[in-house]
């Protein structure tokens, strides 16, 4: 069997005792690892600003093109080593990557990691102590990396090969899990596989780009909640085309937790979220209830995105609630807001698109079963 071949990406210049240590613990794996070097290009002069931006792009375009390269002759996985500048760069090449490929960034991380992962599957690895000279903590940070890119290399499969067309994109939230429960066992115990993505305002970015790469026969939107963080409040990830990828695929969409924003521990919020109805869904996570002006921006955006797809629509309104707390009893249950969407929304979509409104809760079993005669593809395959 012919010995695993990864890139490793750092700064030579900056980190050369940490890298070579590094490619010695990957050698003791049976691992060849091969440098590529993300210095700046600036004849030895300590530059800022633009002048450091422009040498950083240019590091990682010299880069890119040597991984390109490498890929093409075989190489199993793809390694970053850097702090804050070749952090950085090797992050931007490792993002440009294919999604499945193998990519490991060994890194300080000085950097919020939500967006720079949200479609990439990059694995971080954070060093705990600087990358400044080697140490007892960063050797011991090197070697379980190395070991852990053995392991990466014995366990490759074709790129793609079980992804392509066989899986039922649907988006999800803790609010909407006794809905996208369900579905998933039904759509399995019918043989069909589903991929499902929180749509917390980062698993909405990896959703689109799957779709891109043609990895649905068809999408449940079930929870397009990240319009609210992209509209009105809440941490997301750049997601340009979430509500307009896939426009020629069926689809299926229900107003799921669009009754609320989702925003961030309760101590943090402004007054102005916590005069409303809100609750903690965990520690970390505050859920405050949208009011009817906001709750029809979001229903415009919605309608105005199907009303642009090709494909087969159909969006489903359970007017029994459109979260796990808005319902009878729930922190922020509130049907005149139910209303306002379904109004908003009934009056301007495409003749095109169906429209199914439920009386029950988004969790019922009715409402699931909605969804399944909706999925054409689902419908004709399993008689359902």
């Amino acid at each position: 069997m012919a010995q695993a071949r990864v890139l490793v990406l750092a700064t030579l210049i900056t980190k050369a005792e940490e890298t070579n240590y590094f490619l010695r613990c990957l050698h003791d794996h049976d691992v060849t690892g091969v440098p590529i070097d993300l210095s700046l290009d600036t004849g030895g002069k300590i530059v800022d600003g633009p002048d450091k931006l422009s040498a950083m792009n240019a590091a990682g375009l010299r880069a890119s093109e040597a991984v390109s390269k490498a890929l093409k002759e075989g190489v199993q996985a793809v390694i970053g080593l850097g702090g804050g500048t070749g952090g950085e760069i090797a992050l931007k090449v490792l993002r440009d990557l294919p999604i499945t490929l193998p990519k490991v960034l060994i890194t300080t991380l000085p950097f919020d990691p939500r967006n720079a992962v949200a479609d990439s599957s990059i694995i971080l690895v954070p060093t705990l102590a600087d990358i400044c000279g080697l140490n007892a903590t960063l050797r011991e940070v090197l070697e379980n990396v190395a070991a852990l890119t053995a392991g990466l290399c014995k366990a490759q499969h074709e790129l793609g090969s079980d992804t392509v067309k066989t899986s039922v994109g649907i988006t999800s939230l803790g609010a909407t899990e006794a809905a996208v429960g369900p579905l998933v066992a039904r759509l399995k115990a019918l043989g069909q596989e589903s991929t499902v993505f929180h749509a917390n305002g980062f698993g909405g970015a990896a959703f689109s780009r799957f779709i891109d790469l043609g990895a649905f026969n068809a999408i449940v939107d079930l929870t397009p909640h990240e319009l609210t963080r992209l509209h009105i409040a809440g941490a997301h990830a750049p997601m340009p085309n979430r509500f307009s990828a896939g426009g020629d695929l069926p689809r299926v969409v229900l107003p799921g937790a669009l009754n609320f924003v989702g925003l961030g521990e309760k101590s943090t919020l402004p007054g102005h979220y916590l005069s409303r109805d809100h609750y903690e869904h965990s520690g970390y996570f505050t859920h405050a209830k949208l009011t009817s002006a906001e709750m029809q921006i979001v229903a415009e955006l919605l309608y105005k995105s199907l009303n642009q797809h090709k494909g087969d629509v159909t969006l489903i309104v359970p007017m029994g609630g459109f979260s796990h707390q808005d319902r009878p009893g729930g922190s922020i249950e509130d049907k005149c807001l139910r209303t306002v969407f379904l109004d908003t929304v009934g009056k301007n979509l495409h003749e095109k698109i169906k429209l199914r409104v439920l009386p029950q809760h988004i969790g019922e079993p009715e409402v699931t079963d909605a969804i399944l005669a909706a999925l054409p593809s689902i419908r004709r395959d399993s008689n359902v």
